[in-house]
């Protein structure tokens, strides 16, 4: 008789203890805005890859593009406000 391994391993995969902690919840909470400003970005390119953007289309990536850049700044800004000792 053959055993299957990897049938309980997808199985046991998902039990409780396997879901995530507070402490990870809360990161994904502090990293949405960056993730929805990376979706729209996506968002923007796809609409142009089966075309020549228009400038409303670039000018569409580049807006996304500059709030992409932006929350990320924010996360890291305010990574660094709420690490205790600060850079010297």
């Amino acid at each position: 008789m053959n055993h299957i391994v990897t049938v309980q391993d997808a199985v046991t995969a998902f039990a409780d203890f396997m879901e995530p902690t507070d402490a990870e919840l809360d990161a994904i909470e502090q990293e949405m805005p960056v993730i929805l400003a990376d979706v729209e970005l996506l968002d923007a390119q796809i609409v142009t890859l089966d075309r020549t953007p228009t400038e409303l289309d670039a000018r569409r990536i580049r807006r996304a593009r500059r709030r992409a850049l932006a929350t990320r700044v924010a996360l890291i800004n305010r990574t660094h406000e709420s690490m205790p000792g600060g850079a010297a």
